[in-house]
């Protein structure tokens, strides 16, 4: 018996969306991304992808992958300690992510940070005094901060709210639907919202309801790569070109077309950001 070949899937540049817009959470550093990165912001320029927020997991990260993004312009940079590396939140540590951001202006955001009680990898007292040194520290250093929430929504708006955070600039990344029953409390702080590829994904409604919701000014697109790839090409490695995907169904939920809902997420995320375009 022959063996069954994939359906062709369609290219992201077949969308033909403009160069404005932007993949707000990006983990290019990635084993399968990085090897190939040239290749990899080829694809996303083709795609219409002008700029992406490159996240490091920690200043060894950074300090180890950060010379490798100098070829391309469009990238920024983010740094946080995950929390389910929360152990690794030591002094030493975040003198060295202080001093990282005091002196380089590519990184535009602690994050991301935040709780993570979907893994068992890190006691939650940990995560919590981790997540409350790197509020500390976004404060310290005048950048906004950019949340990992993962089946802690309640937890993680406790901590904001008693760290001062409401009106603050902070983006909730990888709105998921543990978050979706406190979308009007994370709204009425102010904060802005990030939607990934799982907003394609069929049983996902809710997700796609609570996105009408979102004020359009506060609203951006992101891979979160190399996971959580969006239909038509889940189950594949994500990288950035793939988020048109994410933003053309985004922009039917919100009955726009795909070019002003792509760009104007792409322009709230340079705005957030301070990132010029």
């Amino acid at each position: 018996m022959s063996k069954k070949k994939d359906t062709p899937r369609p290219l992201p540049e077949s969308l033909h969306l403009p160069l404005t817009g932007t993949d707000s959470h990006a983990h290019l550093d990635s084993t399968g991304l990085i090897e190939n990165l040239s290749e990899v912001m080829d694809r996303a320029r083709l795609a219409g992808v002008a700029h992406i927020g490159q996240v490091f997991l920690g200043p060894s990260a950074y300090h180890e992958n950060k010379e490798k993004f100098a070829p391309y312009p469009g990238v920024f940079f983010l740094m946080g300690i995950h929390p389910c590396d929360a152990q690794e939140c030591t002094g030493a540590v975040m003198q060295d992510m202080r001093k990282a951001f005091q002196n380089d202006p590519d990184l535009k955001a602690v994050g991301e940070i935040g709780l993570d009680f979907y893994w068992h990898d890190c006691p939650h007292f940990i995560q919590e005094e981790a997540f409350r040194l790197q509020l500390a520290l976004a404060v310290e250093t005048c950048r906004p901060v950019v949340i990992h929430s993962r089946d802690a929504a309640t937890d993680s708006l406790r901590i904001l709210e008693s760290e001062g955070f409401a009106g603050r600039p902070l983006l909730w990344h990888c709105f998921s639907g543990d978050a979706v029953p406190l979308l009007d409390r994370i709204l009425a702080n102010g904060w802005h919202i990030s939607i990934p590829g799982p907003v394609t994904y069929p049983a996902n409604q809710t997700l796609r309801d609570a996105v009408a919701q979102i004020p359009l000014d506060r609203l951006l697109v992101e891979t979160d790569c190399p996971y959580l790839a969006p239909v038509p090409w889940r189950g594949k490695p994500n990288e950035p070109s793939l988020v048109v995907f994410t933003a053309m169904t985004v922009a039917e939920i919100r009955n726009m077309s795909p070019e002003e809902l792509w760009t104007t997420c792409g322009n709230n995320a340079l705005r957030f950001f301070g990132v010029t375009a």
